[in-house]
Order: structure tokens, then C-alpha cells, then sequence
């Protein structure tokens, strides 16, 4: 197996919090698994509860887990791909958000749902990343887009 195709551990929530600089309420990842390679891949989970600050306003009575927000949980599920696989210098650069393309909200996910985010690299340009992302509950693609960041050395 080529260091490509190699698989690293799963990160757990410290993994996590040592990679992303988000917290409560904004972290919107709780895991992330299948780490592929030098920042090929990985699946990001997020398990949706009643109790996040968000379906108090979205919509009250009738709780839906923000588009907006799955977008922002692929971009956080990329992060940590760069990050944790090494492949972009290490935990201590941070990751921003550069573009948002061809974003398509499929179905509405609702509390007690687990979203799996699963990211791929489209391509990479020195500091400046690209992934393709595709938000499943159950199997069922809920979301999808493509998105860009860029690594800040610090």
C-alpha cells in the first residue's frame, strides 16, 4: 500500500479540537474517519440533537438542520483532513474558508439524524486546497458542494 492509499486512524473529538480552532456551538463535526492518504479523503460525522442553539430559530415547532451549516461541516471535515494526515504542515496552521461552488441541498435532516460528510480532494495549489463533498444521512445524499480553503502557517 503507497502512502497515497494509506489509511490513518480516525480522529476522535480531541483530535479534533487540536486541529480546528472552532468550538460550541460552531464545531459541526463530532468525529472524522477513513482518513485516506496525504489528504485524499475522509468522512466526517455529525450527530444532529434537538438540544443545538440552531432549531431554536430554524423553525421553531418544525426542527431542519441548516443547508448552510452541513456546508460548513464539509469545510470543517476537509480541515482536519489537511491537518491530521500531516499534509499541511501540522496542527498548529490554521485552515479559512475561500470558496463555496455548485452547493445542491437534496433532502432535510432533522435531529436525531447522523450526517456523514464525505470529502475528497479535488486538487491542492501550494497552500490553497480543493474538495469535492457529499452530506449523506442514511445512505441518502442530503447535500452536496465543492469547496476551497487555504493553510495559514503560523
Amino acid at each position: 500500500m503507497s502512502d497515497s492509499e494509506a489509511t490513518i486512524e480516525a480522529a476522535d473529538i480531541a483530535r479534533i479540537l487540536e486541529c480546528l480552532p472552532h468550538r460550541y456551538p460552531f464545531l459541526m463535526i463530532d468525529r472524522v474517519t477513513a482518513i485516506r492518504g496525504a489528504g485524499e479523503s475522509a468522512v466526517g460525522i455529525k450527530n444532529v440533537t434537538v438540544n443545538e442553539p440552531q432549531f431554536m430559530g430554524h423553525f421553531p415547532n418544525n426542527p431542519v438542520f441548516p443547508g448552510v451549516l452541513m456546508i460548513e461541516g464539509m469545510a470543517q471535515t476537509a480541515g482536519v483532513l489537511a491537518i491530521a494526515s500531516g499534509a499541511a504542515g501540522g496542527p498548529s496552521n490554521l485552515v479559512y474558508f475561500l470558496t463555496i461552488d455548485k452547493a445542491k441541498f437534496r433532502k432535510q435532516v432533522r435531529p436525531g439524524d447522523t450526517i456523514e460528510y464525505h470529502m475528497t480532494k479535488k486538487a491542492r495549489r501550494r497552500d490553497m486546497w480543493w474538495f469535492t463533498g457529499i452530506a449523506k444521512v442514511a445512505g441518502d445524499i442530503v447535500a452536496e458542494a465543492e469547496v476551497g480553503a487555504m493553510i495559514v502557517h503560523q
